[in-house]
């Protein structure tokens, strides 16, 4: 019992810093919102326009053939194929939401990526 509640507050904490960031954060068809969501087992990318709530480029490292994981070098080869997706859509500058997970590890490694394919944050 003890541990899920402290898994509930953990959620609790991350969705109030999501609601603080995306008051914030909203993206054009120009600069769109890159909205980043991981599992345990993938992660979820996807660039939205917000001021039509169209959704321009999504991966899902779960759909794709080589099932890449939700850890650090995971989140590095999806990038790369992020920011592939991203310039085929003419896409050169993004406004990053890290959906309220704290900035370390996989969502640091993969913004790191995305900066090093030639992607503006």
């Amino acid at each position: 019992m003890r541990r899920s509640k402290e898994l509930a507050k953990r959620d609790l904490r991350r969705l109030k810093r999501k609601r603080r960031i995306r008051g914030r954060i909203s993206g054009t068809a120009e600069m769109p919102r890159v909205t980043i969501y991981k599992s345990n087992r993938y992660l979820i990318v996807q660039a939205i326009d917000d001021t039509k709530g169209h959704t321009l480029v999504y991966l899902n490292t779960g759909h794709i053939e080589d099932k890449i994981p939700s850890n650090i070098e995971g989140a590095k080869k999806a990038g790369v194929m992020f920011a592939e997706k991203l310039k085929a859509a003419n896409i050169e500058k993004i406004a990053f939401d890290r959906n309220g997970y704290k900035y370390h590890g996989v969502v640091k490694a993969f913004a790191d990526t995305l900066r090093e394919n030639g992607i503006k944050l």
